[in-house]
């Protein structure tokens, strides 16, 4: 029991119940473990694996994984830390993302201990009436102690009626499921939660929730995410991952190997950064490329750093449309600073380079050529014109 439980916490936020999960665990049964994507976008990212690993560690210790595609919740879309409505997606996106996301997931996941099913299969037969009778168990009081919610209240940011019923759809998933345990973000609380209640409303045993941190993206500021660009995604190639995960701030780096692999945190502060954060890389990207890739974009990386050889295929590539903006716009939206100020701040101390020539000037640019960008030391990004994209 106890080596079980330390394997689940490990970078764990929050479990709901612990006590709850013990007498779960203590019957010795498989326990079904629950974890709900919408289709969205199609690539998967490594911060989507910081809950799938945590799926592979309960699929080791003997539980049975129910991965749930939300085809049908992704019309909605999630409104989980969102400052606005999102647009309703199509039946054909959807059903194209839905195969990418599992041609990915059996990546870390054991195919035969997971149960992969779609909600569009018990949401569409509830009908009007079942909606009617779920929509009824929840006030609108209720919805809106959600923080996003509140919040979008409070700034009179529009919140459509739809938003409100995704969190109770999601809980319903747990009740078809009859989930054991869920997983899910930390912006998922509340949702994981609206699954406990509709479970014993519905004389199910409540699921246990179970929180995991939002992993940041290469920018060290906001979550891991296409929309902000700062993603690093399962089917980038092997000297893609192996870049980006280098050009992380060290501030997030034991963030990552916490989240991403099972090496020992106290022994990784031991070894100088750059060493660690190059096993990191090389350790990811042979998890997802296999190890003699991840080894040699990891000689390619060292060739261009330590010798200056340049090989422009180990560098992530940034688009910029080719219009006129300024460099520290420019650098913010190519993901090498956090912010606009920040990005200024750098380019007047001498820390912005271009094709190896220091830029000390933020003047407004349009970029005709590719470029190879640096920012400090280890930031690093070809940038292309948008319209010479072949």
């Amino acid at each position: 029991m106890n080596k079980q439980l330390d394997r689940i916490r490990r970078g764990v936020n929050e479990i709901i119940s612990e006590d709850e999960l013990k007498k779960k665990l203590a019957r010795g049964k498989p326990l079904r473990i629950k974890l709900g994507v919408d289709p969205t976008a199609p690539d998967i990212h490594l911060g989507h694996t910081v809950l799938l690993n945590k799926l592979r560690v309960f699929q080791e210790l003997g539980h049975q994984v129910v991965f749930l595609v939300g085809d049908f919740t992704a019309r909605i879309g999630d409104p989980s830390g969102r400052s606005e409505t999102r647009t309703m997606m199509g039946e054909d996106e959807i059903a194209k993302n839905a195969k990418t996301y599992q041609d990915q997931v059996f990546k870390i996941l054991d195919r035969s201990k997971t149960e992969v099913v779609f909600n569009s299969h018990w949401l569409y037969p509830l009908g009007i009436e079942g909606l009617l009778k779920l929509a009824g168990k929840y006030t609108v009081s209720q919805m809106l102690e959600r923080d996003d919610f509140h919040k979008r209240f409070d700034s009179e940011n529009p919140i459509s009626i739809v938003e409100f019923l995704y969190p109770l759809l999601q809980g319903y998933d747990s009740v078809a499921v009859n989930a054991d345990v869920e997983l899910g973000g930390n912006d998922q609380k509340f949702n994981l939660l609206v699954g406990r209640e509709l479970q014993r409303d519905a004389g199910q045993e409540p699921q246990v929730v179970m929180t995991l941190p939002l992993l940041e993206g290469t920018d060290g500021v906001r979550k891991m995410s296409k929309s902000y660009d700062n993603y690093i995604a399962l089917n980038d190639s092997p000297k893609d991952m192996f870049g980006k995960i280098m050009s992380i701030p060290d501030a997030v780096m034991f963030k990552y190997f916490e989240l991403l692999t099972d090496r020992d945190i106290g022994e990784v502060k031991k070894l100088h950064p750059r060493q660690a954060k190059a096993e990191l890389a090389e350790e990811v990207t042979a998890r997802y490329h296999g190890a003699g890739a991840a080894g040699t974009a990891r000689e390619e990386f060292d060739s261009f750093f330590s010798r200056k050889q340049i090989n422009t295929d180990t560098i992530p590539v940034f688009e910029l449309p080719d219009e006129p903006v300024a460099f520290s716009a420019a650098i913010t939206k190519a993901n090498l600073a956090a912010s606009r100020k920040e990005a200024k701040r750098l380019i007047e101390q001498g820390a912005f380079e271009i094709n190896g020539q220091k830029i000390t000037d933020d003047k407004v640019f349009t970029l005709e050529k590719e470029q190879i960008w640096r920012v400090g030391k280890r930031k690093i990004k070809r940038i292309i014109p948008q319209k010479h994209r072949k």
